[in-house]
């Protein structure tokens, strides 16, 4: 990795403070000591500040600047990391006072548009409250099908800010944002962006549904705006979004101007080039289409509007999804018993992902919960209490889910799993409760008459009351399955 030297005139000024320093605010430190910014990092974990302090930034916590008079005199620029709410006093003090508070995507924003690290790159942005990962790996593989050099960045992991000082370069950016991201980057005008699906998820951070809404479509504020029709608050941004072109893709047949699903293929009916051509053109077969089900076929359609929006042909759209490779925790088969599968789908993380996870299936036993984030659960379970054999809750707002099933689906079979005599959850073994958890599900797939095709792990809720992340949780499940009785296991190398 190269960082380019130092310049004048750069568009955040000579003194910057670095709010946070996880894995974006690292990022934003890096390059900005690169370039030769005084930089402070504000964050208590004196841990995670020790290495940015060794490379030659300084670092304080929040009271400590807050402590100071006119602290924001001392700054030309606030860099905030995502997990930052907007009512930190912090950022509020600085917003108040007049000083600029970017996110580290703004940031990547404004060096790309300067020309610092070369000409712009083209950005495919994609969001939403489910399949952004998916969807972003899809674009990277179908660029790369296309012969384009390509990084995927953003919240896939490698910061944006990495990618574009990276050696070699990469030309197109498939550029992961979530919504803390977007709103803490209003300038980004990508290429072309994707606003895949909207539903309930961190509106303990947004405040409202609206606010979620807002921050999610700034990925449609470019040249090309692509929507999934199919989802009825995404499909509505259709009519609003700032884009100068909107697409729309749909699991059905497609009208004029939108991507869709005909004859057993996907298909692309829009006028790119706007020549007047409406035409049919195949993309590839839906039974080549990896994850399969629906959830894979809107994000591979999603995936291909994007790519097809800058030029690439079907040939290169089919040849990539066909190589992606699936990441795992997203409805990962990791063992069996007779006829029942014990699926991992870790990632679902919200109840819209859930609801997806479980009309996949038959019949199931659900092991639900963890952390909501304010979202409700109640339209989830009216949804698909017909499917469920019964349902093993854990983590913090298991009573949620435990009342919901009371009032939505009561003849459902319910086992709320704690450890403790008070009924607490025991974050320190985590593992034993999945344990229990594993074994109380499969104790009801025997009792089920009617044998449920799986034993799905799909929260519809975050895993930080628990584990250490979404994977950790998904790892425990996967060897608690393993260790029944009678399981073959599956996916294991």
């Amino acid at each position: 990795m190269t960082v380019p030297a130092s310049g004048t005139g750069t568009p955040w000024g000579q003194r910057v403070l670095v709010a946070g320093a996880g894995i974006a605010g690292a990022s934003a430190i890096r390059f900005l000591l690169g370039q030769g910014t005084s930089v402070t990092v504000c964050d208590n974990n004196s841990k995670a500040t020790r290495p940015l302090v060794d490379l030659g930034a300084a670092a304080s916590t929040v009271d400590e600047i807050l402590a100071r008079d006119a602290w924001v005199d001392d700054f030309d620029l606030v860099v905030t990391s995502p997990g930052f709410r907007p009512d930190n006093p912090m950022l509020v003090a600085a917003a108040d006072a007049g000083l600029p508070v970017w996110g580290e995507v703004e940031l990547a924003w404004h060096v790309d548009r300067s020309g610092i690290t070369g000409p712009p790159r083209q950005w495919l942005v994609v969001t939403g409250t489910n399949g952004k990962t998916t969807t972003t790996g899809m674009v990277e593989a179908i660029m790369t099908a296309a012969g384009a050099s390509v990084s995927a960045c953003g919240n896939i992991g490698l910061p944006v800010l990495d990618a574009l000082v990276a050696e070699p370069r990469s030309d197109v950016l498939a550029v992961e944002l979530s919504s803390f991201q977007l709103y803490w980057a209003p300038s980004v005008r990508p290429t072309a962006g994707a606003v895949l699906n909207i539903a309930e998820d961190h509106l303990d951070w947004h405040g409202s549904m609206s606010a979620y809404i807002k921050a999610k479509s700034v990925a449609l504020s470019g040249p090309i705006a692509v929507v999934g029709l199919d989802d009825p608050v995404a499909g509505i941004l259709a009519a609003t979004s700032e884009g100068a072109r909107t697409v729309g893709f749909r699991l059905g047949t497609p009208h004029p101007g939108e991507l869709g699903v005909s004859n057993g293929q996907l298909v692309d009916r829009v006028d790119w080039d706007e020549s007047g051509d409406n035409s049919v053109v195949a993309l590839i077969a839906l039974d080549k289409v990896r994850p399969t089900g629906p959830s894979g076929q809107l994000n591979a359609l999603a995936a291909a509007a994007l790519c097809r929006a800058i030029g690439v042909g079907p040939e290169a759209v089919e040849a990539g999804l066909e190589s992606f490779t699936v990441g795992g925790h997203r409805s990962t088969p990791v063992a069996v018993i007779d006829s029942t599968t014990f699926i991992d789908d870790s990632k679902a993380t919200n109840p819209h992902a859930a609801l997806a996870s479980i009309r996949g299936h038959r019949r199931v036993v659900w092991l639900a919960g963890g952390l909501l984030k304010g979202a409700s659960v109640d339209d989830l379970v009216v949804a698909v209490r017909d499917r469920l054999a019964g349902v093993v809750i854990i983590g913090a707002d298991r009573d949620i889910i435990a009342d919901a099933m009371t009032r939505h689906a009561p003849l459902v079979p319910t086992v709320t799993v704690v450890t403790g005599e008070d009924g607490a959850v025991n974050t320190a073994d985590p593992t034993a409760v999945m344990a229990r958890a594993v074994r109380a599900a499969w104790e009801m797939c025997v009792a089920d008459p009617d044998t449920p095709d799986a034993v799905l792990l799909a929260p519809a809720a975050a895993s930080l009351d628990m584990f250490a992340g979404y994977g950790v949780r998904g790892d425990a499940f996967a060897a608690s399955a393993r260790a029944l009785p009678g399981a073959r296991v599956l996916g294991a190398s």
